[in-house]
């Protein structure tokens, strides 16, 4: 690598260890290290929620997709940005006031805890206490597959820009994440998801525009365009399903719950979707480029470097380093988002309840962050496989995840039949037709499986709701 690239790259690294130094001073209970004293301010909230969200996918992942099979890999983007827009309308506001502290039943830092408290009045303490490990356990299974992806983009990244072998490269890019996670908790997530988000933002509009620019570049071949070339009605719903997950992330509705007030949500919403909208079509104008420009061609997995490869060759070794931090920042940016969702999860779900119902803030905060070594670990085991592609990873989890608890946190929020029983019953048909659905293959079951998944967790959850209230 350059110098004067390494130079952009390290000064990137260590503002991010200021951040989380700064935050480690401001931590001091476990409701800052989870929700940052639920005082984000709407701009905070709205990039640090799209970053968290778009990670690696957004400058790896969907890139080398349109890459390989042209723009009809947008309509994952549409899909995205209708589901984002619907989640900041029904979801964001009540879910701030359900989990507020002073609400009833409130205080909660986690989905799982919101749902215990939401379902528990009427439960037996043996179902409510099925319904917390059920998702305790729904979230570190998903979350460890979701944040292997992330250490599989921060090894791609290592690995082409400090030309590193995999395994080195794997294990440099998950100890920086984990080391500012560990350090500042939620506060220096979402702060450095901030500045992340426009960094990303402005990466992914400098290649393009650079791109367009150049001399002798040709047009884009027809069927490149072409949204619908070669797309079936169920490859389309696939990509267009993608929008469903958001109910589901708990990572993105943990900044909902964090954010200083209802009455700063429409603001943060109207933030949040400028700035997804500009990044998915610049995302996808990378991948058209990149489809023009390299000759011979990317093959394989390299496809999925076709933003780092166009970043080289088109900048200044000081810019293509602030470029090359603005990929890491995307990666950063959702992996430490989920093992901090992860490890509250283990600390507020399991630790507390079950085993130190005594426990006081600052331990918790300590178990918090061993809960990040953790779940970093097994995550790392899983990414050590150099196959693994990030837009597979990333699918498979979100599609758990949003299967499992999206029409959980929607009917808790806006169905009062819902039932404990309903909604323990509605997270394991959700999640496990996810993970049956994945395991078939041929005809109906090339459906992306969040679609059966989001469905059968809606109607089982309903269904037992009615079959159980009182």
């Amino acid at each position: 690598m350059n110098t004067a690239t390494l130079a952009a790259f390290l000064a990137y690294l260590l503002g991010l260890f200021v951040i989380a130094g700064v935050a480690w001073y401001r931590t001091r209970d476990v409701t800052d290290y989870a929700l940052g004293g639920r005082t984000l301010g709407p701009a905070v909230t709205a990039l640090s929620a799209g970053a968290s969200d778009m990670s690696g996918w957004l400058l790896l992942g969907l890139p080398g997709a349109v890459y390989l099979a042209g723009v009809r890999e947008a309509w994952i983007v549409v899909g995205l940005v209708a589901g984002a827009w619907i989640n900041w309308l029904v979801v964001a506001a009540p879910l701030r006031r359900a989990t507020a502290a002073e609400a009833e039943g409130g205080g909660a830092l986690t989905i799982p805890e919101f749902l215990v408290r939401r379902l528990a009045r009427d439960a037996h303490p043996e179902l409510v206490r099925a319904l917390r490990v059920t998702a305790t356990v729904a979230v570190l299974f998903f979350f460890t597959f979701y944040v292997s992806s992330g250490l599989v983009a921060g090894a791609r990244l290592f690995e082409s820009t400090l030309e590193l072998p995999y395994t080195q490269a794997l294990f440099i890019g998950g100890g920086v994440i984990v080391a500012y996670t560990v350090a500042g908790g939620f506060l220096a997530v979402a702060w450095t998801d901030f500045f992340q988000g426009l960094l990303m933002l402005g990466a992914l509009i400098a290649v393009p525009v650079v791109l367009a620019v150049q001399p002798g570049v040709p047009m884009p071949a027809p069927e490149a365009l072409d949204p619908f070339r070669d797309l079936g009605p169920l490859a389309w719903l696939s990509l267009v399903a993608w929008g469903l997950g958001y109910f589901g992330q708990p990572h993105i509705l943990a900044r909902f719950m964090a954010i200083e007030s209802e009455a700063a949500v429409p603001r943060a919403r109207r933030i949040g979707m400028s700035w997804m909208i500009v990044c998915g079509v610049a995302a996808v104008a990378v991948g058209v480029g990149g489809r023009v420009w390299f000759d011979p061609p990317l093959r394989g997995e390299d496809a999925e470097t076709v933003f780092i490869a166009l970043t080289q060759t088109l900048f200044l070794p000081a810019f293509a380093g602030i470029v090359l931090a603005a990929i890491l920042a995307a990666v950063m940016s959702t992996i430490d988002s989920q093992l901090l969702v992860a490890s509250t999860a283990l600390a507020e779900d399991l630790y507390r309840p079950m085993l130190r119902p005594t426990a006081s803030p600052r331990e918790l905060v300590h178990v918090g962050r061993l809960a990040v070594l953790a779940v970093a670990g097994v995550a790392l085991a899983l990414a050590l496989d150099p196959d693994n592609r990030v837009l597979t990873l990333v699918s498979y989890a979100w599609a758990g995840l949003g299967a499992s608890f999206g029409p959980v946190i929607l009917l808790a929020l806006h169905w009062r039949p819902l039932t404990a029983a309903g909604a323990l019953a509605g997270m394991l048909a959700g999640g496990g037709t996810v993970i049956l659905w994945g395991e078939l293959s041929g005809g109906l079951f090339e459906l992306y499986e969040i679609v059966p998944g989001f469905l059968a967790g809606t109607l089982v959850a309903m269904g037992v709701s009615r079959a159980t209230r009182a």
